[in-house]
């Protein structure tokens, strides 16, 4: 085995629209990945009772984890509504920390600092944190998902990974997520043009950016 790579996100199909390739990669490179989903997600479907709503997140989540090879999917189960607040929480910040102590990560994955959604960012600190406070001498990246521009992240340095081989696996765990099929329409272009524009970037077909943060 490679080692454990962990990918930190807010929701249940964060780990599939910005590492998703890469997730794959590194599982087929004999890396155990582990994702860890934050939010149970209840607000995308207001009119379903919540623990219906974030039961079928979760069983898309598995699914699509599946796909790509993943080791399994941890659910946090914060609810969306306060994910922002609750992700700062001492109980989340043991548990972080306890799943860093167990897996010993190689790698650490999770959202940008300046991705426009606030749970997204939230995460992303609660990762940094979690990891300086674990004291664990590892990676940490940053993945895009809403913003376009990595503005903060522009003079970081970048991890590419050729996700050519990959891409069709990240494009058929993303229709896992069928209750996400709004979502799903208006991120697949962005996610073909990301994909298409980093590759021209490393001089491949299609490829996965990342900021390294630690």
């Amino acid at each position: 085995m490679a080692g454990t790579v962990i990918v930190f996100c807010a929701h249940s199909d964060d780990q599939v629209l910005g590492p998703g390739g890469a997730v794959a990669a590194l599982a087929q490179g004999g890396y155990e990945v582990v994702s860890v989903v934050f939010s149970n997600g209840e607000l995308t479907h207001p009119w379903v009772k919540r623990r219906v709503t974030a039961e079928i997140r979760e069983a898309e989540a598995v699914e699509a984890d599946k796909v790509l090879g993943g080791r399994e999917v941890l659910f946090l189960r914060i609810n969306d509504s306060g994910l922002a607040q609750e992700s700062q929480a001492q109980w989340v910040m043991d548990k972080l920390q306890g799943l860093i102590a167990h897996y010993r990560p190689v790698k650490i994955f999770t959202h940008s600092a300046d991705d426009w959604h606030p749970a997204h960012r939230a995460v992303f600190h609660a990762a940094v944190q979690a990891l300086d406070k674990a004291g664990l001498k590892c990676d940490l990246y940053s993945f895009d998902i809403w913003n376009p521009f990595n503005i903060k992240g522009r003079n970081e340095p970048k991890l590419y990974v050729d996700v050519t081989g990959t891409f069709s696996l990240k494009l058929k765990a993303l229709k896992c997520f069928r209750s996400q099929w709004v979502s799903m329409v208006s991120l697949l272009w962005s996610v073909y043009l990301r994909a298409f524009l980093n590759g021209l970037d490393f001089g491949c077909r299609y490829a996965e950016r990342f900021y390294k943060v630690r």
